[in-house]
């Protein structure tokens, strides 16, 4: 098994533990947890190889089974977010779950997998930012250049920026579910929102392939859209109890049937 692959596994199975902690806590019943990532790996997997296929088509092999060919690369993480969330949505609407208060329970969880997936970036030695003279520069071997910098032995590891954005992202909302009464399903809102702002940054980094608009690379405007639509989102959810202390009157509380 690749690094890569492992990461991405050990990342699932860690999102799962925590989503499960958490959404035992809040009430309801572990075995929900372990069949909505049942179907939403998968589906996960389909979103972010169609995403890819769609976003970045020159990059997938010209043969027939070229869209299919996750073995040589290519998962947006944007797509399997999507697909596998609207699966899973699915799923807890079929078994009559709280959705809302299960998509806030799983947000920190989603951080910190993404983040551990993110370390087989570093073993790829991909995705990784401009050339820097850091003392925490990447080193990249020559092969794996790009041609544009290739007189550069030095580079912004980028995906470690995301790590370290993403655990300080799950630990802030965990705070703030703890400390705030936050409306289900303003967690995974704030979650939606504050990756794409990670995200906005890091594009402004990257030096791999990327088709551009308007001199941005595209992922940049899928970012700041979302960052946009998860803000929208979190304040529609919250409406006057926005960020009220807990303990406050006249507020709902969100909990699993």
């Amino acid at each position: 098994m690749r690094v890569y692959g492992l990461m991405f596994l050990l990342g699932l199975l860690t999102a799962v533990a925590i989503t499960a902690r958490r959404w035992e806590r809040r009430g309801g019943e572990r075995a929900l947890v372990s069949e909505v990532a049942l179907w939403s790996f998968p589906a996960g997997l389909i979103g972010g190889r169609l995403y890819h296929v769609v976003t970045s088509w020159d990059e997938v092999p010209d043969d027939w089974w070229g869209p299919f060919a996750i073995w040589e690369g290519g998962l947006g993480i944007w797509g399997g977010i999507a697909v596998g969330t609207l699966v899973g949505v699915i799923v807890l609407r079929r078994r009559g779950a709280n959705v809302a208060a299960f998509l806030d329970a799983a947000a920190p969880g989603l951080l910190v997998g993404q983040s551990i997936g993110r370390i087989g970036n570093y073993f790829n030695q991909e995705l990784f930012g401009e050339p820097t003279s850091l003392p925490w520069g990447l080193e990249i071997e020559p092969a794996n250049r790009p041609d544009a910098h290739a007189e550069f032995a030095t580079f912004h590891p980028t995906f470690l920026y995301e790590i370290v954005w993403n655990i300080a992202l799950a630990a802030a909302l965990v705070w703030l579910g703890n400390h705030r009464r936050i409306r289900a399903p303003g967690l995974f809102a704030l979650y939606v929102a504050g990756y794409s702002l990670g995200r906005i940054g890091e594009e402004l980094l990257r030096v791999d392939p990327a088709h551009h608009i308007l001199g941005m690379r595209l992922n940049f405007f899928v970012a700041a859209a979302l960052f946009v639509a998860g803000l929208v989102w979190f304040a529609h959810a919250q409406g006057e109890s926005l960020l009220r202390p807990r303990g406050s009157q006249g507020v709902r509380k969100e909990v699993a049937p």
